[in-house]
């Protein structure tokens, strides 16, 4: 069976046997698409051994938007933002990598704590 209905709202797809006309956001983005405010249309589960499925939410590609153009001040954003990510709070320098959120410091602040 390759499709169910969760909750009687969303059909269900198994992993590779979704129907044409329906994508992942990965899959939309790859093709210079966004979801555009669309409601979820289906779900797409990949059976796992000890675990529950992995989920993934498709949206139809005829209410696909375009991808919005980033800006100059968007390119900035976002920059300034993975600067952020780079200095360490503990020594204030650009550790020149993105701080892992597990150390919250970078490795030679971590390493002599």
């Amino acid at each position: 069976m390759t499709t169910a209905s969760v909750g009687g709202s969303l059909p269900v797809y198994r992993w590779r046997l979704a129907p044409e006309g329906l994508a992942t956001r990965r899959q939309l983005r790859a093709m210079e698409l966004r979801p555009g405010g669309q409601d979820v249309a289906a779900e797409l589960q990949r059976p796992r051994r000890r675990r529950g499925p992995l989920v993934a939410y498709l949206y139809r590609l005829d209410l696909a938007k375009p991808v919005r153009p980033m800006t100059p001040g968007r390119w900035a954003a976002l920059a300034r933002a993975n600067r952020a990510r780079r200095i360490c709070p503990e020594c204030r320098r650009d550790a020149g990598y993105v701080i892992a959120t597990s150390l919250g410091m970078c490795v030679p602040c971590a390493d002599s704590n």
